[in-house]
């Protein structure tokens, strides 16, 4: 068996591992690159590999670095299935859709060139082939996978892949700690080579278990400002946790004041129902809630702005208010409008609760920008920053540790990816001196064989 690392080798976006065993090739993700000014430029460069030899693809989950060039794989002549978990595959269609809308605009208004199509889209749909957990899936003559429970977002997986007598885990993304309605992460098993994330391999969270109240006291902070909150959240996980969270907080526990709250996200909105569809994928906490016949992703207070002119009126609105919006990024999305119109006024708040990629404004503004460009306006920062690292979908180093060492016995071997090369390094070395384990930090277009 070999493994290609044609994506997130060096760097948090892009994943895109090739297995190639004596009988067949197996992609795992086919994410797009994120944040870098280069991130168009090699969306669209050639692809390393003969879409066409690739006999199946493997999703682990649907944030974008991961799925978000399966389209283009259709583009280029791929028509094999796409497998991933039933969760997975329902919110692929929504990311789908969402970044052919986002292309089209970008294409009409600055006549950028588009990645893909509506047809590529419509293709890779209809090849999308749902998944239960821990159900084999064989794919050649002794060659199966299995899809184990991530925790990372709603129906995320790590996969066990298995070829004559080899066993090779990718760990897609693994979930933080005490995450609300998903599970916990699956233990691993045992394997002869493991390629994981290590995207928070070099530090710590913050104690999740008091997030809700951090959570709390920054929006009172920001309600007694008098301003605008402006919490930039992935439209797919993070903004169903913060919802989950606002719920327990005001219908529950009665904590926060009476203040407007907007979902300005057609794609969490629509996210929010593929949650509704499958509540067997819910923790105990969320599936006590369903049963119980409370709909935790909405509240008092809550409005929900899916058409454009309901996003608008949301100006008129006096603070205090609540807004969320995407992306976690800052790299596009209706956060962007919200971002020109309230990053000047002293009294707003910019709550980051994701992982802010090189590149992006996100990270320049977590890194103390005064100013930054947006849509070709300089736009002065005079909001209060608030950063939570708590509500991060990923484990910290002491998760992964804690997930690596999770099995019956140690992986033979590890290979990190989807990682900044501090936080990889950092956390190769912890490996091998904690663990006493083999490891490595993966190089863009490396060869590993098993």
């Amino acid at each position: 068996m070999k493994i290609h690392f044609f994506g997130a080798a060096g760097e948090v976006t892009g994943s895109c591992y090739l297995i190639e065993t004596h009988d067949t090739q197996v992609l795992v993700d086919c994410g797009i690159f994120q944040g870098a000014s280069s991130a168009d430029e090699r969306n669209r460069a050639p692809l390393s590999f003969d879409p066409t030899e690739i006999a199946h693809v493997i999703i682990t989950h649907a944030h974008l670095d991961h799925c978000g060039r399966v389209p283009l794989l259709f583009a280029r002549g791929y028509r094999g299935p796409v497998f991933a978990t039933e969760p997975t595959c329902e919110l692929i269609k929504l990311q789908w859709d969402d970044m052919l809308e986002v292309m089209r605009m970008d294409f009409n208004h600055h006549q950028k060139p588009m990645l893909y199509d509506a047809a590529d889209v419509e293709r890779a749909k209809q090849h999308l082939k749902p998944m239960r957990y821990d159900r084999p899936q064989e794919i050649a003559n002794d060659v199966s996978f299995l899809l184990r429970d991530a925790g990372h977002i709603f129906g995320s997986a790590w996969v066990e892949f298995r070829s004559h007598g080899k066993v090779a885990v990718f760990s897609g993304d693994i979930g933080n700690d005490n995450v609300p309605i998903v599970h916990e992460t699956v233990a691993l098993v045992p394997c002869d080579i493991l390629v994981t994330e290590a995207t928070y391999g070099d530090r710590l969270h913050s104690s999740p278990r008091l997030r809700r109240y951090e959570l709390r006291k920054h929006i009172i902070e920001a309600i007694q400002r008098g301003g605008t909150m402006m919490i930039a959240a992935f439209s797919i996980e993070r903004t169903q946790e913060i919802l989950f969270e606002l719920d327990q907080l005001i219908k529950h526990e009665r904590a926060l004041p009476h203040v407007p709250i907007f979902l300005d996200s057609p794609l969490a909105i629509r996210a929010n129902d593929v949650y509704r569809q499958y509540p067997q994928y819910f923790d105990e906490q969320a599936m006590a809630e369903y049963k119980s016949g409370e709909d935790f992703l909405n509240f008092p207070g809550l409005r929900v702005t899916y058409k454009v002119e309901e996003s608008k009126k949301i100006n008129s609105v006096p603070g205090p208010k609540i807004i969320i919006a995407g992306s976690g990024m800052l790299s596009g999305g209706r956060i962007m409008h919200h971002l020109m119109r309230y990053l000047p006024d002293k009294k707003s708040t910019l709550l980051l609760v994701s992982y802010q990629a090189d590149g992006t404004i996100g990270r320049k503004i977590q890194e103390g920008a005064r100013m930054i460009t947006i849509n070709g306006e300089q736009i002065p920062v005079r909001c209060a920053l608030v950063k939570m690292d708590s509500y991060s979908a990923h484990g910290d180093q002491n998760k992964l540790l804690q997930w690596v060492s999770s099995g019956p016995s140690a992986p033979r071997q590890i290979v990190v990816v989807h990682s900044d090369p501090t936080a990889a390094h950092a956390f190769v070395l912890v490996v091998k001196n904690k663990l006493k384990i083999q490891a490595q930090a993966a190089m863009p277009g490396q060869i590993v064989e098993i």
